[in-house]
Order: C-alpha cells, then structure tokens, then sequence
C-alpha cells in the first residue's frame, strides 16, 4: 500500500460511538479454511464445524478473513521473507486467522466458548473493544524546559544529550512507526519531519500521539541551529529519516475499528530490518489494561516483526496488574507473561513499564509489571507536545510516555550502532542492550519492581555495549544462529565427548574442519577411566570475549528438573572472538573416578561471562520446562550421552 500525506489534525479530540463486539477465531494451522467470505458456507462441508448450526443459534453473526489489507501472496512473502532472516522463526498460518462480527443483542463470549469446543479451532477469544492509548496527559505551559528525562542518569534521566554529540546519537538515518489513534501532525515542532500515514485514519486521542511523537522526534525550531542546546520540546532523536505512523482506526466510523494485529500487519510489511515500532495501545483483559500481545493474532504478528528484524516496543500498559498472574478474561488458561514457565510465550518485543521521575524511579501504581517487562521509563511529569501548531503540556504520563522514551533510547542505539558498527542491531540483540542492568538505571527495589531498568545511553556508549558487548552461545542443533528457538534440546553438536584426548582441537572441530556446522561423532563415556570433553563457542556480538566459563555438568535423566542433582565435571576458559565462528576449548578432563556406572545420562554445559552471565536455573516443573529453559537461553545447551 502506498503510503499518504497524514491529514491534519483537529485541535480538539474526536468522540467515538459504540463498536461492533467481534470475536477472532482461529483455526489450527493445518485446517484447509477458505480466505474469503466463502469461510462460513464451506466450513460444514470441508468438517471444519457447524456454522449453520451456530448461526442457528446466534442469529446474525457474519465471519470474514482478520487480515484483509494484505493478499494471500503478500503474506506469504513476509513469512518467507521473515524465515530466511530468523532460521528460528516458526509461523502460524496467518490465513487461518478469521474476525466475527457479533450483534449487539447477543453476547459475544457465548460465541467464543461456542467455537472453542470445535477440535478445529486453536482458540477463540472476544477482541477487546476500543481502548484508549496507555498515557496521561493534561494541559501545560508552552515552551516548557523541564525535559529531565533528556538529562544524564544521575538526575534522573537516560542522557540523550550526551550522546547528540556522537555519530548517531541523535538518530540520523533510523526510522520510527508509532501505531495508535490519532496525532496532532500540525504541530510546528513535527511538521519538518513530513510524516506519512502507512494505513487507517487519524481518529482522536490528538494529544496523545502529539505528546509520544514529541518525546521521540520534536525539533524544536529555536534550537535547530544548535541540538546541544537545552531547548523547547527537543526530541530524544530529532534527525529521525522518517517518521510514520499507523492507526487502529480505518474512518470516522464506529464500525471501522479494526484491533492491534491488522495494522501491525500493515506497517511492517513497508518497514526495514532496525527500524522501530512503538505499540502505543493496551488492551482490556481479565479485569485489567495489560500489553497487547495477549490476543493471540496479535502476539502473532509482533512475533513476525521481530523474526524480520523489526524492533517492536510496546506498552505494558496502565492496569497495575502483575503478569506474571495473567490468564484470560476467565481466569483460567495458561500464563503466558510468566518467564521460567512452559506457557510462556515471548516475541521479541520491548516490553515497558513505569515509573516515577525522581531519582528513586519507583514503579508508578498504574505500572502493568512482572518478569516480561524489560524497561521503564518516566510514567509522570513528561514535559512534551500537546495539540494544536505549538501545544505544549508539563504532564504528560503512564505507560505511554515510557515506551516513548525507551523508543527514542532504541532508536537512538541504533544510530550509534549504524554509525560505529556499519551495521542495526537486531531485535534480541537490542533488547538485551536495554534491559541489561549495566546499561542502565535499576528500578527501585529492582528486579521485585517487575519493570526493569532505564536505558543510559553514555553508559551504553562508553561502556562494552557498543564496542560491543559480546553475545556468546552454543548451538543447540545443527545451524542453530543463538535466538530463542522451539526445537528438540538433546543433542547439541558442540558439546563433543572423547575417550581420549584429541592433540589439535581447534583444527579437528574447529572451522574448516568440515564439522563446524554439523555434530562431529562424539564416543561414549568410558566407566572407570579418564574422558575427555570439549565445547565450541561461538560469539555474535562486537567484542571479544574474553576469559569465557565453560561449565559442563552430568545428571541422570531422572534428575534434569533439579539442578542440585547435577553432577560438575569441570571447568574451563576460554576467549572467543567475534567472527560467529566456532571456537573450540580445551579438554574438560572428565576424572575416572567421577565417571558413573553404565546407562543413559546428559551433559549440561553453562557459559558465563561478565557481560553476558549464565542463567540462573531453578527447580524445573516438568521436562518442557527445562527444554523451554534451553531454548530461551542461548548460552546453555544439553548432549545426552551414553556410559559403556
């Protein structure tokens, strides 16, 4: 779709009537549905289930295709497209995804439950209605100066200011998509950047979308001479590319709504790799405002921005609520939001919470919170853009203003990245600069807080982030790049056991050994003799790493979930470079008398480095569990093995 001249804004907020209630059904990925209208006709002759029958008894209800902006053909092309660049990536069948349009006189989660008992549908949940952008924002002065969240992190702030006068640091040459409702475009301070609208149509909530943009992009044109000044609305990145936006709504008409998932959809398929998305939307669920990636055709689509090398942050909205608790609007269901947990579920997003502006930075009661949110920002006192050609407000706040600021920190990193490296940092390896400790503010009372750190961009610049900081990882099959992933975790091909030792290591497992990429034959252990073990690193990030732990342990099958079961084996170091080649360590020297009696067992082998640590394991609930543990982190692995 070509991209439009945004309308100018109205200086006052649009009303909005009643939407039509629809739920969003969706079919298992196997199921041969129609991508047309004809879905409702075909679905009792093809056995996909009784939709007759249903309309029988839900008189009125009309089924239609969720995603109708992008043929079958351009969505097939953005999976392709996605799978190429992210190996790890397993998609849905998007074209499986289908909305039904309730009337008002019957109740919309009768539908739902009716369609969840068809042994076709992967689920079926009632699409929140219209929910208002996650911010708080009220009038204030105009030319206001009390930008704190712009100043060094020991006022308070991520120190944007320092890092305008390095190459990048004011984000030349990035680009930004903010999706939500509505944005003031005429303002003074937004109109030299020309932003475009990608899809929908500019509904309301003006100031809200003024006060993010603001944040993020505002070049104020009293300082545009000198960036360093202390100035009037200065964004965090005001030499952005491109600025575009998305929005939720397609007209002015109630029933032209159209949820989170479509217009994610629209935007990333005109985005580039390092580009950032900011989901400037929360969603009602279980009595709550939470992320809105708790729609499963949402997460869906975040999860194919991300496997594009799409930088997505998103706001964890302004219910309070710990998400770690969350299930469905029923309370049941798994949780989806809690780390650790076999139903987790993660999809590359930023995701940020709120809090306070004083130098305590405590998480704001509004704050969603829980060990998903990787960030925070201000949630208060955010002195921004409002409506009207040069709108000014002092409190502008929630939810919405931190995703801002995290936004601008992203954006900000990748100039630095693109300027320092000639190369965008991926979506993993973004997040994992933000959100590491090291880089930034600790919440108060953190890591209980559930909202993480935020970002400081001098300590992101002078320090090993961006010089940059290693991201070490073993394979956990063959071909595996080190992102999270979903596949069988038992017989890594990096973690190599020998009955003897073997003279030149690095040569025999190493790269042009012909086995870099493939498991070379391990041996079985021997009882009652030495062993010899050795484990291949690899490190993707800009730095080498140096003095790298390798730590390699056995257990019996039957002790997996409990890691004070495992046995050690021993210990070793190792430097590895950044080439992403496989770097072979030293023999683990595998003592005879530590070697158990014959049968089955595994290798758990842990790398650890001061910037980029070991995960801490802990007692598991089920195999899956322990497999999802390896799978999420790409810096432990597991070999079973036999003793002969």
């Amino acid at each position: 779709m070509a991209a439009k001249k945004a309308k100018k804004s109205p200086t006052a907020e649009q009303s909005f009537s009643e939407v039509p209630a629809k739920v969003i059904v969706k079919f298992h990925d196997h199921i041969q549905v129609p991508f047309n209208q004809a879905a409702a006709s075909q679905t009792g002759k093809l056995g996909i289930g009784d939709w007759r029958g249903l309309v029988a008894k839900f008189k009125g209800i009309t089924i239609a295709p969720l995603f109708t902006s992008k043929t079958p053909g351009e969505i097939r092309e953005l999976v392709n497209r996605a799978k190429r660049l992210d190996p790890t990536y397993r998609p849905p069948n998007f074209l499986n995804y289908f909305a039904i349009t309730i009337p008002t006189n019957i109740n919309a989660h009768l539908v739902a439950i009716a369609l969840s008992i068809w042994p076709a549908v992967q689920q079926a949940y009632v699409e929140p209605p219209p929910t208002e952008p996650p911010g708080v924002d009220q009038a204030g002065d105009e030319l206001n100066v009390r930008q704190g969240y712009l100043d060094p992190a020991t006022d308070g702030g991520i120190d944007a200011r320092y890092v305008w006068g390095k190459a990048g640091g004011d984000g030349e040459g990035q680009a930004l998509v903010d999706m939500e409702w509505g944005w003031a475009l005429d303002h003074k301070d937004l109109v030299a950047h020309g932003i475009t609208m990608i899809s929908g149509f500019n509904k309301g909530s003006f100031s809200h979308g003024a006060g993010v943009l603001g944040i993020i992009a505002a070049i104020d044109t009293e300082v545009q001479q000198d960036p360093n000044e202390r100035g009037y609305g200065l964004g965090i990145t005001p030499k952005l590319k491109s600025v575009r936006v998305v929005s939720q709504w397609l007209s002015s008409s109630a029933s032209s709504y159209r949820g989170t998932a479509q217009p994610i959809l629209d935007a990333i398929a005109v985005m580039s790799f390092g580009d950032v998305l900011l989901l400037e939307a929360q969603t009602p669920w279980a009595n709550s405002l939470v992320p809105v990636e708790v729609e499963l055709a949402t997460f869906d689509v975040i999860r194919l921005a991300t496997a594009l090398g799409i930088i997505a942050v998103e706001a964890a909205g302004n219910g309070g609520a710990n998400l770690d608790l969350i299930r469905n609007p029923l309370g049941t269901g798994p949780r989806i939001f809690k780390k650790g947990t076999s139903d987790f579920r993660d999809s590359g997003a930023i995701i940020v919470g709120a809090a306070s502006s004083a130098l305590r930075h405590e998480r704001l009661g509004l704050s969603c919170h829980g060990s998903r949110v990787d960030c925070y920002g201000w949630g208060e006192n955010v002195a921004t853009l409002s409506t009207g050609s040069s709108g000014w407000t002092n409190s502008f706040g929630g939810t919405s203003s931190a995703s801002a600021i995290v936004a601008g920190a992203a954006l900000a990193v990748q100039g630095l990245a693109q300027k320092g490296l000639g190369r965008r940092l991926g979506p993993w390896q973004l997040r994992a600069i933000l959100r590491n400790p090291a880089n930034g503010t600790p919440s108060w009372n953190y890591p209980a807080s559930g909202i993480g750190v935020m970002p400081n961009l001098k300590a992101i610049f002078d320090g090993n982030a961006l010089t940059l900081a290693p991201d070490i990882y073993l394979c956990d099959f063959a071909g595996d790049p080190g992102l999270p992933h979903t596949e069988a975790v038992s017989a890594s091909p990096d973690v190599i056991l020998r009955q003897s030792a073997v003279a030149d290591p690095q040569s025999s497992f190493g790269p042009g050994s012909g086995t870099e990429y493939i498991a070379p034959p391990s041996d079985d252990a021997v009882a009652g003799q030495d062993n010899f073990i050795y484990v291949r690193v690899r490190n993707k990030g800009g730095s080498t790493a140096s003095s790298v732990q390798v730590k390699v342990s056995w257990a019996r099958h039957s002790d997996l979930l409990v890691p004070a079961l495992w046995q050690p084996v021993g210990t070793t170091t190792i430097d590895v470079p950044t080439s992403d080649l496989p770097t072979v360590s030293n023999a683990i020297v595998w003592q005879a008398a530590t070697v158990p009696t014959t049968g089955s067992y595994c290798l758990i082998v842990f790398l650890n480095h001061s910037q980029d640590p070991a995960p801490a394991p802990a007692n598991f609930s089920d195999l899956n569990n322990f497999q999802k543990f390896i799978n999420l982190n790409n810096n432990v692995t597991r070999r079973d093995f036999n003793v002969v």
